[in-house]
């Protein structure tokens, strides 16, 4: 056979996701792309009724369920072209290298703990996506409360039932929509802020810098938390209201942290040559100092999530973030801290996932701290 017979025969066989891999031995990637497809396609298969339903009911959630299924399946697909397509044209993957981020993401690729705690947060993420799919039950649904009430884990209940019979494992993969998207949004945003105004401070100096430094000072002179709580209880708890106190009382920190690294590259030779050739200051700043000082920012950001999670659960804990009947974690946690001896199961479940997604993005920020590391990032790269 023809080189470019079988180059061509491998490449039809990657429109099945995984069969171009192992054709061309990476058996490892291969199957896990293959396994990812067959859940994707048996999930379509199993909630078919609820998968096609969707788009005929006036329900957006659902419709972003179905939808982001096929961006799924298409996502596999197009994946497996492309990189099949690139181990052709270039030998392999084997290669070293050859620019900080390529080495950076071989280093993180190395850190196994971190490899494993971004594949649970995606696998958190998919399943609060596909929540309208996955949850057997509605879950604010009340039925016969005296005889579903406080219903052991089973097959029937996977996660048990609650004080008032509801589903326990619909309102988590619910209770995950509301913690996880709080966590991200309210990180969003406090990295945006923080990092221009960090920015902005320590590019101009002089009089710009000292007066935004001393607004930075009365803020910390506030602790964060009790800032929170006063702000939640002004205003109403709800998810915009609660991703906006949150995200706009974290961004100091990060305003600060950049600052400094500004600092240390405005002076550097590349911003001089820009200035020499006329760029404007907006311009400097967004593309010139804040990519380079971008590195350290990716760390925190997933300390940053964890923090948001962690804080919304607080304060849904408190009675003062997420109102119920509407889940999140912290929430259901908080309504099962009443009866821990006989329904330990009620905020067990919501309490395991919360506590397994904040270590994931613990894990998650080790492993881009090692993989983003300076020193050995010039190692390699020389």
């Amino acid at each position: 056979m023809r080189p470019d017979d079988a180059e061509r025969r491998v490449r039809n066989r990657a429109w099945l996701p995984g069969l171009g891999h192992m054709s061309l031995g990476r058996w490892g990637r291969g199957i896990r792309l293959t396994l990812f497809t067959l859940a994707v396609v048996l999930l379509m298969a199993w909630r078919w009724d609820r998968f096609f339903g969707a788009f005929s009911t006036p329900f957006f959630d659902r419709w972003v369920a179905s939808v982001f299924l096929i961006l799924l399946l298409a996502g596999a697909v197009w994946y497996s072209r492309w990189d099949v397509g690139r181990i052709l044209s270039d030998g392999g993957d084997g290669k070293p290298g050859k620019s900080p981020w390529k080495v950076a993401m071989r280093r993180f690729s190395e850190n196994r703990l971190a490899v494993y705690s971004i594949y649970l947060i995606l696998f958190f993420y998919a399943a609060a996506i596909l929540a309208p799919i996955l949850a057997p039950y509605d879950p604010a649904a009340i039925p016969d409360v005296m005889t579903n009430r406080y219903l052991p884990p089973s097959w029937v209940h996977p996660f048990g039932t609650d004080e008032f019979g509801r589903d326990l494992f619909s309102r988590a993969l619910y209770g995950a929509r509301v913690s996880l998207s709080v966590g991200f949004l309210a990180m969003i945003i406090a990295k945006t802020v923080g990092t221009i105004y960090g920015a902005v401070s320590a590019y101009f100096g002089g009089i710009v810098d000292a007066i935004l430094m001393r607004i930075l000072d009365v803020w910390f002179a506030f602790p964060t938390f009790y800032l929170m709580l006063m702000l939640v209880g002004v205003f109403e708890a709800s998810l915009l209201m609660l991703v906006l106190i949150l995200g706009f009382t974290a961004w100091p920190g990060t305003a600060r942290f950049i600052r400094g690294e500004i600092l240390s590259l405005k002076n550097q030779q590349f911003t001089e040559a820009a200035r020499a050739i006329g760029l404007p200051a907006h311009q400097i700043i967004l593309k010139h100092l804040i990519p380079s000082a971008l590195s350290p920012v990716l760390v925190t950001a997933a300390l940053a999530v964890a923090g948001m999670i962690g804080a919304e659960a607080g304060l849904s804990f408190l009675g003062l973030g997420i109102r119920p009947p509407t889940p999140s974690w912290g929430n259901m946690v908080s309504a099962g801290s009443d009866n821990l001896l006989n329904a330990w199961w009620v905020a067990f479940f919501p309490g395991g996932l919360l506590t397994l997604t904040l270590i994931s993005f613990s894990l998650l920020a080790d492993g881009l701290r090692d993989a983003l590391d300076p020193k050995a990032l010039m190692q390699k790269y020389v």
